[in-house]
Formats: C-alpha cells, structure tokens, sequence
C-alpha cells in the first residue's frame, strides 16, 4: 500500500506522519528531538516543502510526540485537533501511576531542557470523532498506554495510524515497555479493538519503513503470543 500523498517523516526514536489533500497538508503528531528539523528535509524531498501545513492531529500526549506541536503549529497557523482526555498532557502537568511514573519523572526533566510549549487544541477529540482530512479518518480510542490514546482510522483505505499501539521491527516487535503504560489491560484490549477494524494495514508511530500490510501481519502475530 503505497501513497503518493502519504509521508513518514523518520526520526530516531518516533516517527510522525504528513498528509496531502487538495487543500494542503495534515501532521499526524509531530515527532521529538530534532523533528521539524526533519520535517522540513523530508517536506523538500518530496516537493511539499511550499505546501500550507494547515493542522496538527495528536494520537496522544507523551513528549516524544507533541514537543513540537505547539511551535510547527504557530509558525504554520494550523490548527491542532487532539484527545480530550490526554488534556493534561498538553498543559505540561500530566499525572501517572504504578511503572509510568518513571515516564512522568523523564518528561518532569525532559520539557524545560527540550523547550516544551504547552498548547490549547483548537478541536478536542473524542471516540468516532470523523475529521474531513485526506482520505477522511475516524478517531478510535485505543487506552492503556495514555488515557485517551487514540489512533486514527481510514475506512477507505482499511488504514490505521496506531500511534504507540506497539513498537513494529523485524523480528522485534513489541508493545511499549510498561514503564510508559498507563494500564496493561486497558493496552490489551486495545489491540483486541484496533484489529477487529477491517484492516488492510496500520502505521504506527515506532517502526521500520516497512509497507502498512507488514506492521498490521506484525501486530497480528504479537497478539497471538
């Protein structure tokens, strides 16, 4: 599954993903250390580079995927559509329990040494949420590793951006270690969720450049072990 007017933009250690329609572009987050850096290298190798970016689509609120939101957005005037339940997460005050406090301690370090800007979505996602952008996506709350951690779903297509779902490498693949999971069962039955969608392929946020048909068989085995 091959797309001319979808681009992964790949940076250690996440990805983040651009979006063409006729009306300009759509980030799916917006990447760590390093991202817009990046984000403009991959923009201009494809040609996109004069491209509005006209909005910004949070999976979830972990650092390693808004750190730039708030500064890609401003400088683009585009819009940021985000799920209502990871709030705190943008404010800059999330909460975690059990393991993930370990998460919240490295982004307690991480948000005034990277630069952080806290952020107000312009649009609050919530589960079946439909967003009129490229090929039209459907939000599915997929909890366990944040709260409202959320993947977006393309019904024309069979395509689901999965966000931290689980990690896709050959012959590694795995669901996020715990120390950033909110709740293992809630992850579980997430899966479960995600692969009863009719699926011809997912994009997840931690992965090879392998093609969508790939990570979704990878998934697959990982939920049968």
């Amino acid at each position: 599954m091959s797309r001319d007017d979808l681009l992964s933009v790949r940076s250690f250690p996440v990805n983040f993903h651009v979006l063409r329609d006729s009306r300009g572009l759509h980030l799916i987050d917006a990447g760590f250390i390093g991202g817009d850096r990046m984000l403009r290298k991959h923009l201009a190798a494809k040609g996109w580079e004069n491209e509005p970016i006209l909005g910004v689509i949070v999976t979830h609120g972990h650092l390693d995927h808004i750190l730039n939101v708030a500064e890609i957005a401003g400088r683009h005037g585009a819009w940021i559509a985000a799920p209502r339940l990871d709030a705190a997460h943008y404010s800059g005050r999330p909460k975690y329990a059990g393991w993930s406090k370990v998460a919240g301690i490295l982004e307690c370090i991480g948000r005034p040494l990277l630069g952080f800007e806290p952020f107000t979505p312009d649009h609050w996602i919530d589960h079946g949420d439909f967003l009129d952008v490229w090929q039209g996506l459907r939000a599915v709350h997929l909890p366990g590793h944040t709260a409202g951690h959320t993947g977006y779903f393309c019904g024309k297509l069979g395509l689901l951006f999965c966000g931290d779902l689980f990690a896709s490498y050959p012959g590694f693949s795995h669901f996020p270690p715990r120390i950033f999971n909110q709740e293992k069962a809630s992850m579980l039955r997430s899966v479960e969720k995600a692969l009863d969608l009719p699926l011809r392929g997912v994009i997840p946020n931690h992965g090879d450049d392998a093609p969508p048909e790939v990570h979704l068989e990878r998934l697959r085995k990982l939920a049968r072990r």
